[in-house]
């Protein structure tokens, strides 16, 4: 039964992985595209919000792991 909590966790925890690659690749192509710096603080700041939620999913995924570990 915990196995599920530990899958889920771990899925959980690579679409968090993904999501923070995604951010990454997107700021990277935003500082490449040559803006001016009112620019960029734009883009930075509209990613902001998936990074966090990125990083959220990816921390919660890694305590469903945690969880299953101990509980199994």
């Amino acid at each position: 039964m915990f196995d599920i909590i530990i899958w889920a966790g771990a899925a959980l925890s690579l679409l968090g992985l993904a999501g923070l690659v995604w951010c990454i690749l997107r700021v990277n192509r935003a500082r490449k595209a040559g803006l001016s710096d009112d620019d960029l603080r734009a883009a930075v700041q509209a990613v902001l919000p998936w990074n966090l939620g990125a990083l959220f999913l990816s921390v919660i995924g890694l305590m469903m792991v945690m969880v299953g570990i101990s509980l199994g």
